[in-house]
């Protein structure tokens, strides 16, 4: 059974501006439009973090323009 390195390194759920998510290495500096969600942990946990949270995968800006237009 072979491990990959990402196994042992502790990542962030990040956010950006349209609500959507991703995982970014702990160690690193934050992509342009991202910001830390709050979660820190293993790869594994983190994704599973996402999955538990991130429940609408439409971008923020279409769901107020379709809110916006069914009133």
């Amino acid at each position: 059974m072979s491990t990959d390195k990402t196994d042992y390194r502790e990542f962030l759920v990040v956010v950006n501006d349209e609500d959507q998510y991703s995982i970014w290495f702990a160690d690193r500096d934050l992509p342009l439009g991202w910001r830390a969600e709050g979660k820190r942990g293993p790869r594994d946990e983190c994704l599973d973090h996402i999955d538990q949270v991130w429940t609408d995968m439409r971008p923020r800006s279409v769901r107020e323009h379709l809110a916006a237009q069914s009133g």
